[in-house]
């Protein structure tokens, strides 16, 4: 009756380490040519096509330059954040020919963070670029924000990416389709970041209306939310692209990059180019949504396991809730189970939550809770007894 009671031990074993989608594997609709990569936020999985070697993003870079402002001066959903004031050399850059920028802009004029974000990702203003970069770091020059760019990027395991400008202007400024993937689950994120990349137009005070230069894709009819267009003559056409499907209740993040997509002929700044990778993106992502679907893994109050006090009472473990898969036809996804740190408790009520079963990978992976299915009791005196180990 003294002596120590055992350990009770917890054991997750009647769930599969991995699901496969039902129906014939997904093909991804690729162009012939470039690079490209595509991944359901979540799933684990991300499909790529081409040659993963660093090539020119163009004005893909300048997701980067938001990622590094917004996170040196984050933003609410709704806040404005601080007045930049904007310098002579923002106003010389906004005359200069065959680039991006904006134009009217007036020495001592201030817009707000957000604003200058929307000048930035919606019609892609270089200069603005170079102008957050500057005031970021307080330098006349740009140097010491690109050196926050690549260190970002090796923080996010970017290693075949190293950018040289804010704007991507520069052809030294390289990536490829699959480290931009992991840039762009990163900084969507940010409420503030999702929400500026979704407009079709936006209304500037002191400036006007400015245009998305997506807005082909954002306006047809996709739900595509995002991200980010580049072109120039070094790059041909680069886009960084977010969409939505509503699958088993959830809205269901997409993600997709394309990179060096070329128009043939004479092309001068990449003007044919970006409406190719626009129309290659928009067949990937028909294509991905229509195939995107679920398949239930566990049923709600399906045991899993069971929890043993190592006398000879077990307890079982049931899923709390049904746990869905959600992925491209034929993707395989894993499953597997963490109790978050808790221990093992040797008494506790039926409903008890003891860990959870996720499927998929990152912080969309699919998870439900893990409780006990009736009351877990202490040993009783003739079991203390009675035990031989």
């Amino acid at each position: 009756m003294l002596r120590p009671l055992p350990e009770p031990t917890l054991t997750v074993d009647q769930v599969p380490s991995s699901v496969t989608v039902d129906g014939a594997a997904f093909s991804v609709p690729w162009p012939g040519k470039g690079q490209g990569a595509v991944k359901v936020v979540g799933s684990g999985t991300t499909a790529t096509f081409g040659e993963e070697r660093p090539v020119p993003t163009a004005s893909v870079a300048k997701i980067m330059t938001a990622y590094v402002i917004l996170r040196e001066h984050p933003l609410g959903k709704d806040e404005e954040g601080p007045r930049i004031e904007v310098d002579a050399q923002t106003v010389e850059d906004g005359r200069a020919r065959d680039e991006s920028r904006i134009v009217g802009l007036r020495v001592g004029q201030t817009f707000s963070e957000r604003d200058m974000l929307k000048m930035l990702m919606i019609p892609s203003g270089n200069n603005i670029a170079r102008l957050l970069a500057r005031w970021d770091t307080g330098s006349r020059d740009e140097a010491a924000f690109v050196g926050k760019m690549n260190a970002a990027a090796r923080a996010l395991g970017m290693e075949n990416t190293t950018y040289t400008d804010p704007s991507g202007l520069d052809e030294r400024t390289v990536s490829t389709a699959v480290d931009q993937l992991k840039l762009a689950e990163e900084v969507m994120k940010s409420d503030a970041f999702r929400t500026i990349v979704a407009m079709p137009t936006a209304d500037i005070p002191g400036l006007g209306r400015i245009h998305n230069n997506n807005d082909r894709l954002l306006l047809a009819g996709l739900n595509v939310t995002g991200v980010k267009t580049g072109s120039n003559t070094p790059a041909g056409g680069t886009l960084t692209w977010a969409a939505h499907k509503t699958v088993a209740g959830e809205a269901r993040l997409i993600l997709g990059t394309m990179m060096d997509q070329r128009a043939a002929g004479p092309d001068p700044n990449g003007a044919d180019s970006l409406i190719l990778v626009q129309d290659n993106s928009r067949k990937v992502i028909e294509a991905v949504r229509e195939a995107l679907t679920s398949a239930t893994v566990v049923h709600k109050g399906q045991v899993v396991g069971r929890v043993d006090d190592r006398l000879g009472g077990r307890t079982a473990l049931v899923a709390a809730e049904d746990l869905t898969a959600v992925g491209f036809a034929g993707q395989k996804l894993s499953v597997g189970f963490s109790d978050g740190g808790r221990s093992v408790p040797r008494t506790a009520k039926a409903g008890t939550v003891v860990g959870e079963l996720t499927v998929g990978t990152g912080d969309g992976a699919r998870r439900v809770p893990v409780a006990l299915r009736t009351d877990l009791t202490a040993p009783t005196a003739g079991e203390r007894l009675l035990r031989l180990g």
